[in-house]
């Protein structure tokens, strides 16, 4: 993998890192897709969580996928990791979720994603999220370029309208939040009382992230437990808009947080960084 000279993320030949991504994205929702259409059968992995043939399918795409265009590159993704097999890493790895929300894709709610994350140095760098059922992706190609596309099911990349992404001023009648739809908790009620949120709506999956990215919202916290690769790629989306994702002390949330087994703690993600 080489490296774009003035950004410093990576390409290959003349495809940028974000095009390859979003490309290896629409595959795996291809997959998905193709199970969401049929009688699946749902599992429970250890840790209660439901797993489907869509999230095995998607990742084996995306793992083939990285390891074509990126073979040095480590990946830690959720179905492997779910079994144990955690590659050892550096300062640059790929955070996968093949299949985030598989509580929405289970109960037929098109709320579900394919994210695909760069993360260099404990920061997110680059990434793709994609939601197959609702044809939306949004990429951030680095940390300040962030677009947004609606793509129809295998359409090429290089066809999409791509349109840039912000976040937006705080708007003078408060604060708009997004909340999970699967995760909802008193400590979330709380928040949004305290901070005079005067809308709350209800998203799955990394689609929340991509929201305040779009200029749509503008903070969902998250006080229950979550996983570094549920987060980075819409982490990602969101920076490259002009957001953030800080913990509830107020630090930059960080990846490869391997002493807590990469798992997150709370953290709020702003459109516009509070003062």
């Amino acid at each position: 993998m080489r490296q774009d000279t003035n950004t410093g993320l990576p390409t290959l030949g003349d495809r940028a890192l974000g095009d390859m991504l979003a490309t290896i994205a629409l595959e795996a929702g291809s997959e998905i897709l193709d199970v969401y259409g049929t009688e699946f059968a749902v599992e429970q992995k250890d840790n209660d969580s439901p797993v489907t043939e869509a999230d095995r399918r998607a990742e084996a795409v995306i793992l083939k996928r990285l390891a074509e265009i990126a073979p040095d590159v480590p990946v830690i993704a959720e179905e492997a990791a779910s079994e144990g097999d955690i590659p050892e890493i550096g300062a640059r790895f790929f955070l996968v979720d093949p299949l985030d929300g598989t509580r929405e894709f289970v109960n037929r709610r098109d709320e579900f994603t394919v994210n695909i994350a760069l993360v260099e140095n404990g920061e997110p760098v680059a990434g793709v999220v994609y939601a197959p059922a609702l044809g939306m992706m949004a990429v951030a190609d680095g940390p300040a370029s962030g677009r947004t596309a609606m793509l129809a099911k295998d359409a090429p990349i290089a066809a999409a309208d791509w349109q840039p992404i912000h976040t937006r001023e705080v708007p003078a009648a408060g604060l708009v939040a997004v909340a999970s739809r699967s995760h909802r908790d008193a400590e979330t009620d709380a928040f949004l009382e305290s901070h005079g949120v005067t809308e709350t709506r209800s998203a799955g999956s990394s689609l929340k992230f991509c929201l305040i990215a779009r200029g749509e919202a503008d903070v969902y916290p998250r006080f229950g437990r979550t996983m570094e690769w549920d987060t980075a790629a819409g982490h990602a989306v969101l920076r490259a808009a002009g957001g953030c994702v800080l913990t509830t002390d107020g630090l930059a949330l960080r990846y490869a947080k391997r002493e807590r087994g990469y798992d997150n703690p709370a953290f709020i993600a702003w459109g516009r960084k509070p003062v």
